[in-house]
């Protein structure tokens, strides 16, 4: 259990009793000085010294219970409340000894180390500043709003008074008790905490200073003009001021009470409390001309108060001004440099890169970016990835050394800027860095040491901007992540083609479902015991505006990295299904089928898309098989599985699509809602070559799916040897060359009802 949890969230019982008794104190008083009752100067004193003695205990005992971070607030609070008991019990001593009012110098020194030290308490506390320079700019605040407020005092109380009247210094010493109290209000609202509520215990002494700051102001204003005597109604503030401390001490921490987030980002202060130490400052310059002696002379304590305030406003100002710059420094510090590993961010490495550029020389960028970090980040959170991070900027910049400028460019992505003379190439800085990021001994069983794959660029006249260097780069980059990982690539004009040529492509196939430019063919699916055309597989094929009809092969990987696949698979759908309604009406026996991407397998609409496609075609789900990819239906999850029982249930087809080439496990049949395997051309290839273990792979594929009560269809049957060889198997249905290359639909519908294809 935490301190502040700890911590009662109200005072003890003899603070309870205390209470009381300090109330009784407080009311009694007020009750005998407003009724004039004789010895009412004793009664004032006795009251005083009575109540900031219980104040001060309560607030030890605060300082007790209470966590660290409070104690000196509570000491010091004490400390504050002991001196008013003194400063009070010698008043009274030297007020009895006969001095009407004592002003002594040792009672003004111990009310004025009162202010001190309360000062200091209010600086502390929880919400005071965090550092020296944050309490010094609070401090000189409430200085210059004190210093601000003496001409204001002067016009208020002393204009009116002869010169002879305010000599006495220690009398004229009085004036100030009223701006202290000020500053001390001052202080308070700029440390509590800005955009968020204040700690109740400062709301109560604040209330209590603002109760001593209203009767310091009336008690030297009826000094000045001879009107105070001891025993003053007036006289009763200073005690409930005191109760007022008494009570705050019974509020429980910030931390209990607010619940606050201190890791959390400070909010910024409201315009009015960055305003408020100047806000004075305009009503002491009204104040100090209506001050001036029709002589034309400034009285002397205005002057000496004007001046002192000035000198706290330079200071102030200067304080502002090296925190500006300070400020200023820590912002270009954020802008320029990444804030995780402390390198240079892309923001500096693209104004050095332009920088070099201008300057001429030779120039390469190497381009570095992480294999395998997302799953170390899925692994061991984002925490354990930022210090992988962190460790491994380090053990690149090592590497590097003066040889080059290294910079983090954002997530796990980092470049090295090489420029002017080269001592070390850019290959072998490549190198260094490859070999830097190695697994060093243990690290190999932690699985938390991704390697690099690296691209190189070096500037050239094909190069017009940056932006161009580092294209060339990044496609480096890509091509040492397709080689494999780990290793690095130069940029040549053959990669740089081909990265054009693939971003062109991409972009095409963006429009090409919009624009009609999506075709399809169809490959019959003979029924090999008849030689009768059954079936045919939907293929698509792409019309490109300037390279002519495109295989799926050319367009299709880039379909499914940039997620345009969706797009193509509903359109095929759609397609298909009214391409089979249209030859069913002279075939009723016919069937389609077509592919489904693995990311459609993955889509919770996919029963939608596909119910949608046959109603608004009008096709019965018999008439529809899917093919799905061996190795996207082991990889799919129990949800994929469902939505393929589900449509199976419907009675639409499942086949399984090159079958053996996927990860084959017969324990995967027992869970895929299949209904056909599609035997992969791979083994059939090798029929007519007399290939006795492709022989048996075919005999033994078709065997199991008889086990498995599914239909089996031989791909890419090319020639009449092979042929021959999956009749004999005893496959159902065969595909490929021998019975018919894709063709659209028109010179499809033939085949479909007249022919019959031999052996």
């Amino acid at each position: 259990m935490s301190l502040a949890a700890a911590a009662p969230a109200r005072p003890p019982l003899t603070g309870r009793v205390g209470l009381v008794a300090a109330t009784v104190v407080v009311l009694g008083e007020m009750a005998w000085l407003v009724a004039g009752l004789p010895g009412a100067a004793l009664v004032s004193d006795l009251g005083a010294m009575a109540v900031s003695s219980w104040a001060a205990a309560l607030c030890v005992g605060a300082a007790r219970r209470h966590p660290v971070n409070l104690r000196r607030f509570w000491s010091l609070l004490a400390v504050t409340m002991m001196l008013a008991a003194l400063g009070r019990a010698v008043w009274t001593v030297e007020r009895l000894g006969g001095i009407e009012l004592p002003h002594t110098p040792l009672v003004g020194g111990l009310f004025t180390a009162g202010i001190v030290t309360g000062t200091a308490a209010l600086l502390v506390s929880r919400a005071g500043g965090r550092n020296l320079v944050g309490q010094a700019r609070t401090l000189l605040d409430g200085v210059i709003v004190a210093l601000a407020l003496i001409p204001v005092g002067w016009v208020v109380v002393f204009r009116d008074l002869a010169d002879s009247d305010v000599s006495d210094p220690l009398r004229t010493f009085g004036l100030l008790y009223p701006m202290f109290d000020l500053m001390q209000l001052t202080i308070l609202v700029a440390v509590a905490g800005p955009g968020r509520p204040m700690w109740r215990a400062l709301t109560v002494i604040g209330a209590g200073l603002a109760i001593r700051a209203g009767a310091d102001a009336v008690y030297v204003s009826l000094v000045a003009h001879g009107n105070y005597a001891p025993g003053h109604p007036v006289d009763v503030c200073w005690p409930l001021s005191y109760l007022l401390v008494g009570l705050a001490t019974g509020h429980p921490p910030p931390g209990a009470e607010e619940g606050e987030d201190d890791a959390g980002e400070s909010p910024l202060p409201p315009w009015w409390r960055v305003a408020l130490p100047y806000l004075p400052v305009g009503g002491a310059i009204v104040a100090v001309m209506l001050s001036r002696r029709p002589t034309g002379q400034t009285p002397h304590l205005v002057f000496v108060g004007m001046m002192a305030l000035l000198g706290v406003l330079a200071l102030r100002q200067g304080l502002a001004a090296n925190e500006n710059l300070r400020l200023v420094a820590r912002l270009r510090r954020l802008a320029y440099s990444d804030q995780l590993t402390g390198l240079p961010n892309r923001l500096t490495f693209i104004r050095r890169l332009r920088r070099a550029l201008r300057q001429g020389g030779p120039v390469a960028v190497v381009l570095l970016d992480l294999d395998g970090f997302k799953q170390v980040n899925d692994r061991f959170g984002h925490a354990a990835g930022d210090r992988l991070l962190t460790t491994t900027a380090e053990r690149m910049r090592d590497a590097i050394g003066p040889d080059g400028m290294i910079a983090r460019l954002g997530g796990d992505e980092f470049a090295v800027l090489v420029a002017g003379d080269r001592p070390v190439s850019p290959e072998r800085l490549a190198a260094r860095l490859l070999a830097a990021l190695e697994p060093l001994p243990g690290e190999e069983d932690l699985g938390v040491h991704p390697s690099a794959s690296i691209g190189i660029a070096e500037y050239g006249p094909q190069h017009s901007s940056h932006t161009d260097l580092l294209r060339d780069a990044d496609i480096a980059m890509y091509a040492a992540k397709a080689a494999g990982k780990s290793a690095y690539r130069t940029c040549t004009p053959e990669l740089r083609e081909s990265a054009v040529s693939r971003a062109e492509l991409i972009a095409d196939l963006r429009r090409a479902v919009d624009e009609g430019q999506l075709l399809m063919e169809f490959q019959p699916i003979v029924d090999l015991a008849t030689g009768t055309v059954r079936s045919a597989e939907a293929l698509v094929r792409w019309r490109h505006p300037r390279l002519g009809v495109l295989t799926p092969a050319r367009f299709l990987p880039l379909a499914e990295e940039t997620g345009l696949i969706l797009a193509i698979d509903r359109w095929v759908i759609h397609e298909a299904c009214r391409a089979a309604a249209t030859w069913r009406e002279r075939a009723p026996e016919v069937t389609v089928a077509v592919n489904i991407a693995a990311a459609h397998l993955c889509r919770p609409d996919l029963i939608a898309t596909v119910t949608g496609a046959m109603g608004a075609a009008g096709l019965p789900p018999r008439a529809l098989t899917l093919e799905l990819t061996e190795s996207a239906l082991i990889e799919g999850s129990e949800a994929v599985l469902d939505q393929l029982a589900q449509l199976r249930d419907l009675g639409i087809r499942i086949a399984i699509d090159d079958f053996g080439t996927g990860y084959s496990s017969l324990s995967y049949l027992h869970r895929i809602p299949a209904t056909e395997l599609k035997i992969d051309r791979s083994f059939v290839s090798r029929l007519d070559a007399g290939d006795a273990r492709a022989y048996a792979t075919v005999e033994m594929v078709n065997r199991l799916a008889g086990a498995f009560d599914l239909a089996v269809v031989a791909e890419g049957v090319e020639t009449g040897a092979q042929h021959a060889a999956v009749t004999a198997i005893g496959c159902r249905q065969g595909q490929g060359w021998r019975y018919g290359r894709p063709t659209a639909l028109p010179d499809l519908l033939p085949t479909l009802v007249h022919e019959k294809i031999s052996g």
